[in-house]
């Protein structure tokens, strides 16, 4: 196991380095850069820009833009300075990636806390009207775009004024008490976590349910019923465990796809994240801070396809990697 993880990890080298490489042409694709919208301002003269220019090392090439940036990475674990706040990348990134974690971990919540029991639910009364119910539900959500539930939502808020319209915190949020602020935090999480987890929530309800009735139709099964077995017993108990299987390994791109899916969230109710900070760096041509948030993001996304074959290999004993 250790050198399968040992192995998996330094796949990613060379994985980290062609995004990165291929989130800088992107970049240097773009028209103008950061220092162009400054020139905008009359109050900038040019001696000042062309100064900015040589110490941001904006007048060089690209690709000698892009080694000093990867010498930085290797060798001192520097992303960069961020040009319009003045502070360095990791730092400006932090706190944001703290806070989409928390989002996803929430969302994870929301997405498997309903998926499983509810797919279970609607196997054990196939062609039930249950069933067919939650099909129909399922159907009509996965036609449901990300913004416009997130915009219904927010709606929702605005008018009944049971949950924050947006933000991380109230405004007395200093003057609570420690439980006061951890419920002040999860009030304004409520809705950008069913937002985000509420978009994978129908395909993994769908495909637990066709797990289970897949596992329910082996001969095992067959056997344990024939035994008189209780049915409650013959579900959780035999067929069960085999049926999440599948879903564990789902489990790891849920993850990363609720990191990236959680920036649309982020941004209709203004949640501090990494979507709010990229989107912000995009259109200032921030090129160091996007670099950053592009590559935690796909660290997220790995790490949760690791932990998954992790998982996978934890509860399936037919599985090694040695």
């Amino acid at each position: 196991m250790r050198t399968y993880v040992l192995r998996r990890l330094l796949q990613t080298v060379p994985l980290l380095l062609g995004i990165s490489l291929l989130t800088f042409l992107l970049l240097q694709l773009a028209p103008g850069d950061f220092l162009s919208q400054m020139g905008e301002n009359p109050g900038v003269s040019t001696e000042t820009l062309n100064a900015m220019r040589r110490n941001f090392g904006l007048d060089r090439p690209w690709y000698v833009q892009y080694g000093f940036y990867l010498r930085n990475i290797v060798l001192r674990f520097d992303f960069g300075e961020s040009f319009s706040r003045h502070q360095p990348v990791f730092t400006v990134l932090r706190e944001g990636l703290m806070n989409t974690l928390l989002l996803a971990i929430a969302s994870a919540a929301v997405t498997w806390g309903l998926a499983v029991p509810l797919g279970i639910w609607a196997a054990v009364r196939q062609h039930s009207w249950l069933d067919r119910l939650l099909s129909l539900v399922a159907f009509i959500w996965l036609s449901v775009p990300e913004i416009l539930s997130g915009l219904l939502l927010l709606m929702l808020a605005a008018r009944t004024g049971w949950f924050p319209v947006g933000g991380m915190r109230s405004l007395d949020y200093d003057d609570l008490s420690g439980i006061g602020q951890v419920l002040d935090i999860a009030h304004h999480l409520v809705l950008p976590a069913f937002v985000v987890g509420l978009i994978p929530l129908a395909s993994r309800m769908r495909q637990m349910r066709s797990n289970l009735l897949d596992v329910l139709r082996l001969d095992y099964v067959t056997t344990a019923r024939a035994k008189g077995l209780d049915e409650r017993v013959v579900v959780y108990k035999h067929a069960l465990r085999n049926a999440l299987n599948p879903m564990i390994t789902l489990f790891g791109y849920t993850l990363g796809a609720l990191v990236s899916g959680s920036f649309v969230a982020e941004i209709i109710f203004s949640w501090p994240g990494l979507g709010r900070l990229t989107l912000d760096a995009i259109l200032t041509q921030d090129q160091y801070l996007v670099m950053g948030s592009v590559l935690m993001a796909s660290g997220v996304l790995i790490a949760g396809n690791l932990v998954a074959d992790l998982l996978l290999a934890a509860v399936d004993p037919r599985i090694t990697y040695d």
